[in-house]
């Protein structure tokens, strides 16, 4: 992998923000429309939906990149939401599963190409 320790740091963590703000947006979404909760808490909901639109525009590469490998880190931070927030332990597939995700965000977005620079951008 390639790229100095901050700059890894910097985009883990706005891959982490963005993953909030999906899973938070949608989770008082499904709130609303599936548990009866006040259609306001939606609205909050499809807000913070929104700024999951502007957080990964700070990471530091092409968007297709940025894209591929943030579906990863979503499957993994799903798996936990579901675990922390629902109660719901993680089956075996579903570790697995999230294991080959993160292959996957290694490889896609860390793994450096040949003449060029991942942090460019």
């Amino acid at each position: 992998m390639t790229g100095k320790p901050n700059q890894i740091t910097y985009s883990i963590v706005f891959f982490f923000l963005a993953g909030l703000c999906e899973l938070g947006g949608g989770y008082l979404i499904w709130l609303w429309l599936r548990e009866d909760f006040s259609w306001m808490l939606g609205a909050v909901g499809g807000f913070i939906l929104f700024l999951y639109g502007i957080v990964p525009t700070f990471q530091r590469t092409h968007f297709h990149r940025i894209y591929a490998a943030y579906g990863g880190v979503f499957i993994v931070m799903a798996v936990f939401w579901g675990w922390l927030i629902d109660g719901i332990t993680p089956d075996s597939y579903e570790i697995i599963g999230a294991a080959v995700a993160v292959v996957g965000v290694l490889i896609i977005f860390y793994f450096p190409r040949k003449g060029e620079e991942i942090w460019s951008k």
